[in-house]
């Protein structure tokens, strides 16, 4: 008896501890992780897993997961081969890629369908579905399927009807003789995958930007949540509800259900949400937002993913708790006991580029370049525990004559996921031709961008000599001015040398670069400020800021690589309301 009596009392304290509401923080998926889509995956370990927009960087489509919805650790890219999206490879525009996915769970395999939006793709964009049964590895997402439809749009969402012998369908933001999309939905054709009789669902309650569909079932309902209002500070999100998968649909008399339109909340444009519920059937939501204030000025990390609790009775609508920085909720227990290798999201980095390792999966390039085992080399010869980037003849902005797909951009970035922090890495570069730089950058898009450099200039003499160079380019943001360039000599004593180049996020509003010999204590050079508002919107809406390095002939082929060494991150506080930090 006393034995049934502990088992009892044990499975109790593991049911209160496993609904307990527990206060967190958002967002959490800092940084630019916009559009997310997730899933819950008992028989997978009772996991959590995630997924974000990417639009040019690669890799793209990345996969976190979780055990306690705070924790989440980068394990895969579904999208890590330039083979899986030729067509991403020549995108022209900065806001072309890799739009919004949707991410379920079906018979022992995980499904994520996404769009493709390039000019060069047929139509405009190109639905693909990517399939595996070990979300854990690159190489186990499978090359994607083309889903065959005269349609074009993006936001794409695959639904199996369980009450029509999983019937599977297709619904989309979609375009019909319309300069703003539509909501459509499609059956889809297996095994050849086609989508070719498309319905009008519904265009939202604010006929603006109806986008970001997701399809649901339950207690005999079809329930179809939407984005709409555009994803500025007008975004929210709405559902509509009818007994067939068809239609018609009756919006929810309480629209929109989640939304910090119109308020003074830190967190703005609340929207695209998905829902899902968690092992003890807790319902949640994820939604993107940004930390910007009612303003809407400042956000250089553009779209981010929070978290927000949900309840969803019998026959009823379901009911989001509005977005804040501080919540509170019935979590799972905290847990960092996931599988794989990658980092979490949020942790410090130090890379060393050891012999024989790759790079590492926080590292993204600004679309796939073809000739990357050239550009980028861990620790070649000579050069132990280092990174070697070959210049491409582009920097960062390139030119009318950049033609992406066959033009090279040497860069590689990272994600800046918290307000305030410090990156720093050491340069070895002793360039030979004149206008040759290395540096690193604050990237939002090739028109948005904030660097510090080494380049070979000449001096005052004629002579040419190296030079630290601190240049914005703004173009994205024409209603801006930008912050002058600054040229400063390299000193004589640092030639040869290893220098490290830094970037601070000292609050919210900036950032310092500045440069310092290696080992010199009190050698620090400041050589920059720039408001982050130059990094917040234009020309780059949907994406958040890459700190990263580069190496480029500005134009011409350039001739010396530069080596870099000590990449360090490191997150210091994160802003989760005007004024209010928390640790990082």
């Amino acid at each position: 008896m006393q034995f049934l009596m502990y088992l009892v009392n044990a499975l109790l304290l593991h049911l209160v501890a496993a609904t307990r509401h527990t206060n967190y923080t958002n967002p959490i998926l800092p940084g630019w992780h916009s559009d997310p889509s997730c899933a819950f995956i008992a028989a997978w370990d009772e996991t959590f897993f995630c997924t974000t927009s990417t639009f040019l960087a690669f890799p793209g489509i990345p996969i976190y997961a979780s055990k306690d919805l705070i924790h989440w650790k980068l394990v895969s890219h579904a999208l890590s081969r330039p083979s899986q999206a030729p067509f991403l490879l020549n995108a022209t525009g900065q806001s072309e890629g890799i739009y919004a996915s949707t991410l379920r769970f079906h018979k022992s395999t995980l499904y994520l369908t996404t769009a493709l939006v390039s000019a060069a793709a047929p139509n405009g964009s190109e639905f693909l579905v990517f399939t595996t049964t070990d979300p854990y590895t690159d190489a186990a997402w499978s090359d994607p399927i083309t889903i065959t439809t005269p349609l074009s749009g993006y936001d794409p969402d695959l639904f199996w009807d369980a009450a029509d012998n999983d019937r599977l369908y297709l619904t989309i933001a979609g375009y019909n003789h319309s300069t703003t999309p539509l909501i459509f939905q499609s059956p889809v054709t297996l095994p050849d995958w086609t989508a070719t009789s498309w319905t009008y669902l519904w265009n939202g309650t604010e006929n603006n930007w109806p986008e970001g569909p997701h399809l649901y079932r339950k207690d005999g309902w079809y329930y179809l949540l939407i984005a709409e209002g555009g994803t500025g500070t007008s975004h929210q999100v709405s559902i509509a509800r009818s007994k067939n998968v068809t239609g018609p649909y009756e919006p929810c008399p309480a629209n929109p259900i989640l939304t910090n339109r119109n308020t003074t909340e830190y967190f703005q444009t609340v929207g695209h949400a998905d829902l899902f519920q968690d092992k003890t059937g807790n319902w949640w939501g994820v939604a993107l937002a940004t930390r910007s204030g009612p303003g809407w000025e400042i956000y250089p990390m553009g779209r981010e993913t929070v978290l927000y609790p949900a309840q969803w009775k019998k026959d009823a609508w379901p009911q989001l708790q509005p977005v804040r920085g501080a919540m509170r909720g019935p979590l799972p227990p905290p847990s960092r006991a996931v599988q794989g290798q990658g980092p979490l999201v949020d942790e410090s980095e130090k890379l060393d580029f050891a012999p024989g390792s790759v790079l590492p999966p926080t590292l993204q390039t600004w679309r796939p370049q073809i000739q990357a085992q050239s550009l980028f080399t861990i620790s070649p010869p000579g050069h132990s525990h280092s990174l070697r980037i070959t210049p491409s003849w582009a920097n960062l902005t390139g030119n009318a004559s950049f033609h992406p797909g066959k033009d090279e951009l040497a860069f590689l970035g990272r994600i800046q996921t918290s307000t305030l922090f410090e990156y720093a890495v050491t340069l070895h570069f002793h360039p030979s031709v004149e206008a040759e730089e290395a540096g690193i950058s604050i990237f939002l898009t090739q028109a948005q961008h904030v660097d510090l450099g080494v380049v070979l200039l000449r001096n005052p003499h004629g002579k040419l000599a190296p030079h630290f160079r601190f240049r914005v380019e703004a173009s994205g943001r024409p209603d801006l001015v930008a912050p002058a360039t600054v040229i400063a000599a390299v000193p004589v004593a640092w030639y040869g040398r290893g220098i490290v180049l830094r970037v601070r996020a000292p609050d919210d509003a900036g950032y310092v670069l500045s440069a310092a010999l290696v080992g010199s204590l009190g050698s620090e050079i400041v050589l920059g400020r720039a408001s982050a508002e130059i990094l917040s919107g234009g020309s780059g809406p949907f994406t958040g800021t890459l700190l990263g390095v580069y190496a480029t002939g500005n134009g011409a082929p350039g001739e010396t690589p530069s080596y870099w060494s000590d990449w360090t991150y490191v997150p210091v506080a994160q802003e989760i309301d005007a004024g209010l930090f928390v640790d990082a």
